[in-house]
């Protein structure tokens, strides 16, 4: 049921996650996250995560009335004009449009090999600190049939606003691991058979074309700066490179993730 409630002041403390938009930390301790945008909250709102509220410009309640129907829970929707809401939360806003839903349950690492059979094709990220830079590789990893992300220790969360909009939503439909050690989890995973590459350049190695990515693989992406941590590069069965032209040595990590996962699709009869 959606709950209606023009903004008159600032008191309705379902309100308070508009108001901490830059306390990040605030969130995660109450799990819940920011969806921004008109494809994020859309997908929000057709996904299995629970909605608390929305923030939005009167003339999209209309709107998002077909996704809006189904839901079981109670939704507060908050209306005001743009400039209004703008004011609010401290920035421009391009759509009027925001939702605050709730982080899934954390998923373990047995639960997400059980979750999906062979073969599988999981992503990890190491270190990386940008959060638009994960949700893109976030992005490319639902594009190209990336099951699920193990995130270390020294990541972003996926779940800040900025990743959250720059995977378009589609964090929603994967597994994420919060790992405490990344090294450890890919040192599990290829206890059960699982073959971790990493995206690290580094002398005397194979290419990504001479890579093997058809059996279950999880590929490992490293720092935006330094790319692959020592240790979690040791946990790896190997490292393979993008070969480059014209002096370039990296990619954006996003565009890396593109290249390598679209390989794998490609390997599988996907491509």
């Amino acid at each position: 049921m959606v709950h209606v409630h023009p903004i008159t002041s600032l008191d309705h403390p379902a309100l308070q996650p508009y108001l901490t938009m830059r306390r990040q930390e605030v969130h995660r301790e109450q799990g819940i996250f920011v969806a921004e945008g008109e494809k994020v909250v859309r997908r929000l709102l057709k996904s299995e995560l629970g909605v608390v509220s929305l923030l939005v410009h009167e003339p999209w309640l209309e709107k998002l009335q077909p996704w809006l129907a189904p839901r079981t829970e109670e939704i507060h929707a908050f209306v005001a004009p743009k400039a209004e809401l703008e004011k609010l939360v401290g920035y421009p806003m391009y759509q009027g449009l925001l939702a605050i839903g709730r982080i899934p349950p954390a998923v373990r690492l047995a639960d997400a090999l059980r979750r999906h059979p062979s073969p599988r094709l999981f992503v990890a990220v190491d270190g990386l600190g940008n959060a638009e830079n994960l949700g893109g590789l976030v992005r490319n990893c639902a594009a190209f049939g990336g099951q699920a992300l193990l995130v270390g220790e020294t990541c972003s969360s996926p779940w800040l606003r900025r990743a959250v909009r720059a995977s378009m939503g589609t964090i929603y439909d994967l597994s994420v691991v919060e790992t405490v050690s990344l090294a450890a989890s890919l040192r599990d995973l290829r206890l059960a058979g699982v073959r971790c590459v990493a995206a690290h350049l580094r002398a005397n190695q194979r290419t990504l074309a001479q890579a093997d990515l058809r059996g279950d693989c999880c590929v490992v992406f490293g720092n935006e700066g330094h790319g692959v941590s020592p240790a979690v590069l040791a946990a790896c069965d190997e490292a393979v490179l993008v070969p480059m032209s014209n002096g370039v040595d990296s990619l954006n990590v996003g565009a890396a993730a593109a290249v390598f996962l679209y390989e794998a699709a490609r390997q599988r009869g996907k491509g």
